[in-house]
């Protein structure tokens, strides 16, 4: 999918939720954007069955607007104990 990141000031975050098939509490999820985001950090959990809900974050110190890029998101399931 496509996410335009808005303008993000330091330290701002930003969400979205990505529908991932099959995506259950506990699994461990990750997220990509194809762009350049040397200065911004991407977390991905999964928020409720078949979602996850990734953020962006900006860690540096100016503010900045990335332009729109393909975000991927997946899971793998945890190992049953």
């Amino acid at each position: 999918m496509s996410w335009d990141l808005p303008s993000l000031a330091p330290s701002a975050t930003s969400l979205i939720d990505i529908t991932v098939s099959g995506a259950w509490a506990g699994d461990l999820a990750e997220a990509s954007l194809v762009s350049s985001t040397r200065f911004t950090e991407l977390d991905a959990a999964v928020w409720s069955n078949n979602t996850v809900r990734v953020m962006a974050r900006n860690f540096s110190a100016a503010t900045f607007d990335l332009a729109a890029a393909t975000l991927s998101a997946g899971v793998a399931k945890r190992r049953a104990r």
